[in-house]
């Protein structure tokens, strides 16, 4: 789950770049998915206090129906691109 962290760090950064530093709405995961991202953070630097629920200054929600996509400033759904190797 830490490609999870990193991409997600990676698409706070591209919307920055994109938006003229603008924070995104939010995170939207699968509850597997925040599961893996909680476990992730919690092995880090912060330990058990970290908040599992906000990724760099943007909140981290979680439904069913998720497919882990971070909602830009304007509202539209950002999904990972696929990369050539994955």
């Amino acid at each position: 789950m830490a490609s999870l962290y990193l991409s997600m760090t990676e698409g706070v950064i591209n919307h920055w770049k994109a938006n003229n530093n603008a924070y995104p709405q939010k995170f939207i995961l699968t509850p597997a998915q925040h599961a893996g991202y909680a476990e992730t953070r919690r092995e880090g630097i912060a330990g058990t206090n970290t908040n599992v629920h906000e990724h760099m200054g943007v909140r981290v929600e979680v439904a069913e129906s998720a497919s882990g996509v971070m909602v830009a400033a304007d509202g539209s759904e950002v999904r990972k691109r696929p990369t050539k190797s994955g």
